[in-house]
């Protein structure tokens, strides 16, 4: 039989204890390995940086007596006179060399043999650093004289003569009484210093010193500054490292890490020595205790932290199963006695009567009220005899009421029996009251849909005949009272429209009135209905219609009226600046449904508004002095477009505004066969406008109308174009149309130009239209003119007067007008006028007079186009003098 885990307290208590020691041995082992590999890592590094001083050292143990062997012996008796030396201060000499790799101080009286001993020790170390970057220094304390000469990769002069008495003489000091006492001690050949440091420079370095005996003279020492900067490890500080004697005896070179290296405790400080083969030095690396502590954890951070996470979750867990499950009688008694006093306030509260009867022992186990107020007349035994022939149901009369009583045998006793008593009398009182009550409100429902339904009947009509009175006086009258009045005059005729609409759509009673319609004219008329208080409120609105202009839709045009109406006239009431944009473009592939997403750029609505959506006057609409929407505007679109199959989505951010995504099915209708020639063929625009959205909306309108569009950076040098189409006043010139967006249509401004309104696609038509019959009728006047005035031109003595005073007058008015000259521009352009109007050329004379307008209004970019035009017509006129 396998064993089963005895959830015992002990058992539990032990099988934690169990898990949290294995936990604690393996952050042990953990941490133990983290430490050993961090010691090994060091001990490798130590064992490095020892054999590479060690081996620094050796070179300059050759290095000292390749000196004192070859170069100071060499010297001896030699003459210096090629030398020359500078006298910083007293006993000091500074040598004057052509390289400067080093340089070298004399310290002391000394003759010229020591001048040329130091010249050639000079040069060798010259060779010797050349490609060295650390700060190196060389002392040769000369027993032939007792002079001291110091050779260094340091500026020695200008240390020298700028800081007297400071670095140099002490550093120099130091190291002839260091010198003299290596000198003095019969037995000691070589030594070395303590790590030092040299403070200007950061450097730290260890001085090797070695004693030469001369018979009859005074022991030679010469000592180097060996920096140990680019041997020691860049990850471990320089100030923990330290260089000190050995009482062990010297290793071989061959000898291995292992031998070389150990670690010692001394507190607080942890002890990594590396020996130096060949010499009873030691290179030590001290590291505080508490360093390597917080560097361990450090390093082991998160294998910590989950150890941590697991000691609390597995203390948690073993407080939490101890305490629920392995104890659970402290709360067991009270826990069932809740549940019998919930037990017997369901049973109170039950509308039947429920016993529980126990036949074997005849005793009640469980009833309410009901029941037991009906046990006394009820023999239980027959009642269970009856029922069970029929179906366990039987109606019993008590008191002259009648009582349905059920019953049912316990699965698990099958003496016990389950009583239900119901009440017959009461639910048919119930039942009665009940459809009494649906009675009066179906009731209430009719006369509700009536009187709203009169209501609207009765107020509609003279709301339309005042609204159209408010109308006509607002058309002959800018009374701003006027304006008011025919605001609230429409708020109230759209307010009983919504509420006949509305009643119509619960009733039933309302259903699409589908016929085909054209979808741009629909946009049209909605734009010009919105024109009155858009330039009231200052706002700006877009109308961009991806869909073809002279596509026809079959569907209710008057209830997706009603729908764009209402949701632009709440977004007009909630936005105080900025615009309004709708985009029409088609929801599906097939084009059979309509995407309108109306966005402005107002506070955007709140919750309370958004339930309106769902719940009409349910929370408060916002409002502005020209009005404010209904409380059932959302809820009214909702059902309509419901009604028409499509859907209304609402979606607002605060401070930023608000978008309406209505989707309506509208069928798409036959085209017709596509003409040959469009009404614009073979007219290029050219298109200067500013507005991205607005160009977007010309050119497609154009394009679809078959002319050519061209912008400034498609335009090439010289390329002629039959009208420009601009939003900017400035640069509307020649044959154009302006856009604006508040204008009702197209207003003519003179015989060339129109202003018309972007969004209206027939005004922009119609411009176009009426500017084309006038260039038509011009162009052959102008046709009839130059065949009757060209002919004095080209014959007498006018041509040979044109060719000598206008070409230079024209040179004239680039000159000046580059100039900004005004009063020299405008006496040249009348004097040009004078000699176009004598020779009877129209068109110049036109032109002058249209530059002497713009020379008083100091328009320059005009000017210089206008320039540019009468030159143009001036070398039309020689070429035909020529011919």
């Amino acid at each position: 039989m396998p064993y089963k885990f005895s959830m015992t307290s002990g058992n539990v208590t032990r099988f934690f204890v169990v898990f949290n020691l294995v936990l604690l041995l393996a952050l042990g082992f953990m941490v133990q390995n983290s430490v050993n590999a961090w010691l090994a890592d060091k001990r490798n590094t130590m064992a490095d940086a020892s054999r590479s001083l060690q081996k620094r050292i050796d070179s300059y143990r050759f290095a000292t007596w390749q000196i004192y062997e070859n170069l100071a012996t060499s010297a001896t008796g030699a003459a210096g006179n090629s030398l020359q030396e500078t006298r910083l201060r007293p006993d000091v000499y500074y040598l004057e060399k052509t390289r400067r790799k080093t340089e070298a101080l004399i310290f002391g009286s000394h003759d010229s043999s020591t001048l040329d001993m130091t010249m050639r020790i000079s040069n060798y170390l010259d060779t010797l650093w050349g490609a060295e970057n650390p700060t190196w220094s060389m002392y040769y304390l000369n027993g032939q004289d007792n002079s001291l000469i110091m050779i260094s990769t340091l500026p020695l002069k200008d240390l020298s003569t700028r800081y007297k008495e400071g670095m140099v003489n002490s550093l120099v000091d130091a190291r002839r009484a260091e010198m003299l006492q290596q000198a003095n001690a019969l037995d000691e050949r070589e030594s070395f210093s303590p790590l030092r440091h040299l403070p200007f420079q950061n450097d730290h370095y260890v001085t090797l010193r070695t004693t030469f005996n001369q018979p009859g003279h005074l022991a030679t020492v010469v000592a180097f500054d060996l920096p140990v900067n680019d041997i020691l490890p860049q990850n471990m500080p320089l100030e923990n490292f330290q260089l000190r004697q050995s009482n062990a005896p010297a290793l071989s070179s061959d000898d291995n890490d292992n031998a070389t290296t150990q670690v010692t405790l001394a507190n607080p400080n942890l002890e990594i020595s590396a020996s130096l083969p060949g010499t009873t030095l030691q290179l030590v690396y001290r590291v505080p205790l508490l360093s390597l502590a917080l560097d361990t954890l450090h390093n082991l951070m998160w294998p910590l932290f989950i150890n941590g996470l697991l000691f609390a979750l597995s203390f948690t867990g073993i407080t939490l199963l101890r305490q629920q499950t392995l104890r659970p009688n402290e709360n067991q008694s009270a826990e069932l006695d809740s549940l019998r006093r919930l037990n017997d306030e369901i049973v109170a509260s039950l509308p039947v009567g429920l016993m529980v009867y126990d036949f074997a022992s005849n005793r009640t186990i469980l009833s309410n009220k009901i029941a037991e107020h009906l046990l006394p007349h009820l023999n239980l035994q027959k009642i269970v005899n009856m029922s069970d022939e029929n179906q366990g149901v039987l109606q019993a009369t008590i008191n002259n009421e009648v009582y349905e009583i059920r019953h049912a045998r316990s699965m698990l006793s099958p003496q016990t029996q389950i009583f239900l008593m119901r009440d017959q009398d009461r639910e048919l009182i119930v039942n009665k009251k009940l459809q009494k009550a649906q009675q009066v409100l179906e009731r209430n429902h009719q006369m509700r849909q009536q009187l709203l339904q009169h209501l609207g009947d009765s107020l509609s009509q003279p709301l339309t005949k005042l609204t159209a009175q408010l109308v006509h006086l607002s058309q002959h009258d800018d009374n701003e009272q006027v304006i008011d009045l025919l605001n609230e005059g429409q708020y109230l005729q759209r307010f009983v429209e919504d509420i006949v609409l509305l009643n119509q759509l619960e009733s039933h009673d309302w259903a699409p009135d589908k016929a085909v319609f054209s979808l741009q004219e629909l946009l049209d008329e909605f734009t010009l209905e919105h024109l009155l208080l858009l330039r009231r409120k200052g706002l700006a609105l877009i109308v961009n219609n991806h869909l073809p202009l002279d596509e026809q839709r079959f569907g209710d045009r008057n209830a997706l009226r009603k729908i764009l109406h209402t949701l632009m006239h709440y977004a007009l009431t909630t936005t105080q600046w900025g615009k309004i944009s709708l985009n029409i473009d088609s929801a599906t592939p097939n084009g059979e449904r309509i995407n309108f997403q109306l966005i402005d750029t107002g506070e955007g609505l709140n919750p309370e508004e958004l339930s309106n959506m769902d719940f009409p006057f349910l929370g408060d609409v916002q409002k502005d002095r020209y009005g404010q929407p209904t409380g059932m505007a959302f809820f009214l679109c909702k059902q309509l477009s419901k009604h028409m199959g499509g859907s209304l989505e609402i979606v607002a951010k605060q401070g930023i505004g608000t978008r309406y995504n209505l989707q309506i099915p509208l069928t798409l209708e036959p085209a017709q066969p596509e003409e040959d020639e469009k009404l614009l063929e073979g007219i290029t625009v050219l298109l200067e406008i500013a507005v991205e959205d607005v160009h977007k909306i010309v050119s497609r309108q154009l394009e679809h109308l078959g002319a050519r569009c061209l912008t400034s950076d498609e335009r090439i040098s010289g390329q002629q174009h039959d009208f420009l189409v601009t939003d900017e006043p400035a640069k509307l010139q020649g044959w154009g149309l302006l856009l604006t967006g508040d204008e009702p249509g197209a207003s003519a401004l003179n015989e060339k130009q129109f202003r018309v309104n972007f969004n209206l696609s027939s005004a922009l038509q119609d411009a176009l239209l009426t500017l084309i019959e006038a260039q038509l009728a011009q162009d052959e006047l102008e046709g009839n003119e130059e065949d009757s005035t060209s002919e004095p031109l080209l014959s007498g003595g006018y041509f040979q007067l044109f060719t000598e005073t206008v070409p230079d007058d024209v040179s004239r008015l680039y000159t000046e007008a580059a100039e900004k000259d005004y009063s020299a521009l405008a006496q040249t352009a009348h004097r040009l006028k004078g000699v176009f109007a004598m020779l009877n050329l129209h068109p110049g004379k036109q032109l002058c007079e249209k530059l002497e307008l713009h020379i008083k209004s100091c328009d320059d970019s005009t000017i210089k186009n206008t320039t540019s035009d009468i030159d143009t017509y001036v070398n039309q006129l020689l070429q035909q003098g020529n011919q």
